[in-house]
């Protein structure tokens, strides 16, 4: 430790380590605990340095930049300030190990937030597939605390660039955003510091309804294809209106006969909500035909391996583009029932109920179905003004 008088000269040209030492403190005689450490690995250069005592009388060393990356004037200028901010209780020291122990989003990702989604989300794995292929990378090193708006939001637009639609693109932010409120909640940080970053919300509701025609072959297809397990989950969906997982995950115990009713637990039910889906005459017919019961605890079953039914989508492609139906998808058929009670002058609430939505304004997307429906509840009003009027004379 060396007190010298610390001056633009003396930093330009004389930050040199001894013969013999590895490193030396200039410490400067103006203003007392600011110094420069130099190493004689690298000669001609330095770091500013603030010596202080912390509450507990324990001496610290807090950095406030290289020679080369700031001024003398601008390293005293910061040191006068730390050391105003410490006589009033700050600790710069200290908070930045506290900032430095924080967790990187990837280390936070992968040892807190995903055991915690493996329990309680059933889309964890596409959490942990967004997170991967399109996150890890930018933002995986940065600590939490270290996260910044506008870096993510540039990166939320740049999906766009990629080919990536304006949905999926949220889908990242949202990932991170719920990634960073676990944190809050769990005390590791503070704040979100993304909470505020606006979406794109684009409304990417796909639906294909079917021409009855269009139906009629499907239907005829379904009856006469020689993968039966595979068409009965179609008709079974297209006869109940259910979500394919929760066909698939269907067992004959959730079968009341007595009120002929399917029963969805909670588990199964993608709002984690018990609900009890009629069952009709198609949909009888359906499970009639099965051949499962007593076999098997599920209603679908692969005929080559026993297990539960999994996996359905390429059949299901073949039979599609065999119909003459290529962008229908499974989940259409859901949308394809719900257009059916609409059309039979079911009220959106009757929908409501039967689809399982949690709220009202998701069966709304329905509304626009049957505009015949919808005059009849508006001819409603006129029988009651006719019926108003003095007959004519």
């Amino acid at each position: 430790m060396t007190t010298v008088s610390l001056n633009t000269d003396f930093v330009s040209n004389k930050l040199l380590c001894p013969a013999g030492k590895g490193r030396i403190e200039f410490c400067d005689s103006e203003l007392p605990g600011l110094y420069i450490a130099v190493s004689s690995a690298s000669p001609g250069r330095g770091t500013y340095f603030l010596r202080y005592k912390d509450g507990a009388g324990k001496t610290c060393h807090h950095k406030i930049g290289r020679t080369t990356d700031i001024s003398l004037s601008e390293a005293r200028r910061k040191a006068k300030d730390q050391k105003a901010e410490i006589q009033l209780g700050a600790d710069p020291s200290g908070e930045e190990k506290a900032r430095r122990a924080v967790p990187t989003l990837a280390e936070f990702f992968a040892e807190s937030y995903m055991p915690h989604a493996k329990v309680h989300k059933r889309s964890w794995q596409k959490d942990e597939s967004l997170f991967r292929l399109r996150i890890t990378e930018p933002f995986g090193r940065v600590r939490l605390n270290d996260l910044k708006r506008q870096p993510l939001q540039a990166f939320h637009t740049q999906l766009l660039t990629q080919g990536i639609g304006p949905a999926t693109a949220d889908h990242h932010i949202k990932l991170v955003r719920q990634v960073l409120n676990k944190a809050v909640e769990w005390e590791v940080i503070a704040v979100n510091p993304i909470a505020r970053i606006k979406l794109f919300n684009a409304d990417n509701r796909m639906e294909n309804y079917m021409a009855p025609a269009e139906l009629e072959k499907l239907l005829l297809l379904l009856r006469t294809d020689d993968n039966r397990p595979v068409c009965n989950v179609a008709i079974f969906l297209l006869a109940t209106g259910a979500r394919l997982n929760e066909a698939l995950s269907a067992t004959w115990e959730n079968i009341d006969r007595p009120n002929v009713v399917w029963r969805i637990p909670a588990p199964n039910s993608k709002s984690k909500r018990a609900r009890s889906v009629p069952l009709n005459d198609a949909a009888l017919d359906v499970l009639g035909h099965l051949g499962t019961e007593g076999k098997s605890p599920f209603l679908f079953v692969s005929e080559k391996t026993g297990e539960r039914l999994g996996h359905v989508h390429k059949v299901w492609d073949r039979l599609r583009n065999t119909a003459g139906l290529p962008k229908l998808r499974l989940h259409d058929l859901r949308h394809q029932y719900a257009s059916f009670l609409v059309n039979s002058g079911r009220s959106l609430y009757e929908v409501q109920k039967i689809l399982g939505h949690s709220s009202h304004s998701v069966t709304e997307r329905y509304a626009h179905l049957s505009s015949k429906s919808l005059m009849d509840a508006a001819n409603t009003a006129s029988v009651f003004i006719k019926g108003a009027m003095p007959a004519a004379a």
